[in-house]
């Protein structure tokens, strides 16, 4: 993928900014940054000196042993880890990890961090930069941080300002357009024993719908639908959301289709701290794609940006010759097919509001630069203790210029449990880009055929 020279220009750049409304985020002068000192999704081109390299446009041309089959060949399989963080030198790494991350090398001896040469892997599509772009002056909080205001696609503000700007940025971050996949979940017991849940599900933004209208459901961002497909007795229940970009004014809209009862309904308690899906109570339902939903019951403060070793380019995750007994271990993931990086991070700290509930008192997260995706993130209970530990698996879809997680891990530390969701390794036909679907097919109506057995 080669970006447009003109739009990288930075005077024409300024110039198409101007153009635009400039009461939003930044200012035209801040926002003339995207494409010259910035990349385009608002991260520093610069590398640091060291270990962090430069950004050169991302990773969008695939290995040559690529079959263009979405099984991914990892471009880095040669390279070997530079080090390795473990109990015997965490201390020494403690300023680029996370509270988790400490946590979890201390509780078990084999949870170790192979650290490797950093690949600034992400990219998008042009389209999805240059609508990222032309964000910057346009898009604004609405609602008191509870909406966007002028926002039709891409990541809204490229140069945030506080921490609610963050979270908006890895909530609505494209994630290609319209997307299948058939997936694993595994929340194996403290000694390691588990039965896999199979599901398919299904992202489309409404931007991305066979039939788009820019005035059917406005305030809708995307659509989600997911399937169980195994075991048998959970088989054929399916779970469709319509996600909502203002949720505080509209809620959230989901249904269910329970397969033995054939019947659909409405499922508020699809959101915030509900119970996640045959997760045996291990993640809430904003715990999916690391967070979700409306942010209204945090105060989100932006702590800064800090470098970090996180999980990146996470494709030995992928292998197609490794079978879920060899990854999911008790305590852990193996940690053996493990990928961990140096790369910057923006810090936000949730905290939840005086009067509101939620499981969660507080939430530490770590949101990539580059992808906007959240590659960390520590729970903690009401109590103020350090609870559940995320990690995002991030991998980059070179052949459609998507990043995305290989898969997400949520550690109980409390229970010695854990639950691994997005598993590739032993399904047929793991991911499909661009599916074509009309806003019909995510219709409560189309749950039972979706549904069927």
């Amino acid at each position: 993928m080669k970006l447009n020279k003109k739009l990288l220009a930075t005077g024409l750049l300024s110039a198409a900014l101007c153009a635009g409304n400039a009461w939003g985020a930044v200012s035209a002068e801040e926002a003339a940054k995207l494409g010259d000192t910035l990349t385009p999704m608002g991260a520093i081109k610069a590398g640091n000196g060291g270990e962090i390299p430069a950004w050169d446009g991302g990773l969008s041309a695939p290995p040559a042993a690529y079959k263009g089959d979405q099984v991914y060949v990892d471009p880095f399989a040669e390279e070997k880890p530079l080090f390795t963080i473990d109990q015997s030198n965490v201390d020494q790494y403690a300023d680029k990890l996370s509270t988790g991350q400490i946590a979890m090398i201390k509780t078990y001896p084999d949870y170790v961090m192979p650290v490797y040469k950093t690949h600034r892997t992400a990219t998008y599509p042009e389209e999805v930069m240059e609508q990222t772009m032309e964000n910057a002056t346009r898009v604004e909080l609405i609602k008191g941080g509870n909406g966007l205001g002028n926002y039709r696609s891409a990541t809204p503000f490229p140069i945030p300002r506080n921490g609610l700007e963050v979270i908006w940025n890895h909530i609505t971050r494209y994630r290609g357009g319209a997307l299948q996949r058939n997936i694993a979940q595994a929340t194996p017991t403290a000694s390691g024993d588990f039965s896999a849940v199979k599901f398919t599900d299904e992202l489309t933004y409404r931007t991305a719908l066979k039939n788009y209208d820019p005035q059917e459901d406005p305030n809708v961002l995307f659509y989600f639908l997911q399937k169980i497909t195994a075991p048998a007795r959970l088989a054929g229940n399916v779970l469709l959301v319509h996600e909502t970009i203002d949720q505080v004014a509209e809620p959230r809209r989901a249904w269910v289709y329970n397969a033995g009862q054939r019947r659909v309904r409405r499922a508020p308690q699809v959101a915030y701290d509900g119970p996640g899906t045959a997760a045996d109570g291990l993640r809430t339902s904003d715990n999916l794609d690391m967070f979700n939903g409306a942010p209204d019951r945090y105060n989100w403060e932006l702590i800064g940006k800090k470098e970090m070793y996180i999980p990146y380019n996470a494709y030995e995750f992928m292998r197609r010759d490794l079978s879920y007994d060899e990854i999911i271990k008790a305590g852990h993931v193996n940690q053996k097919y493990a990928r961990y990086e140096l790369h910057r991070v923006w810090h936000i700290r949730a905290t939840l509001k005086e009067g509101e509930r939620h499981v969660y008192a507080r939430r530490d997260l770590y949101i990539d630069e580059d992808s906007w995706q959240a590659a960390v993130i520590d729970h903690y209970d009401g109590r103020g203790e350090l609870w559940r530990v995320a990690e995002g698996h991030a991998t980059q879809f070179y052949d459609v210029d998507v990043p995305f997680y290989a898969f997400e891990v949520l550690y109980d530390l409390l229970s010695g449990r854990y639950l691994a969701l997005g598993l590739t390794n032993e399904e047929n036909n793991p991911y499909e880009f661009g599916i074509e679907r009309t806003s019909r097919d995510y219709s409560p109506g189309a749950l039972r055929r979706a549904g069927t057995r």
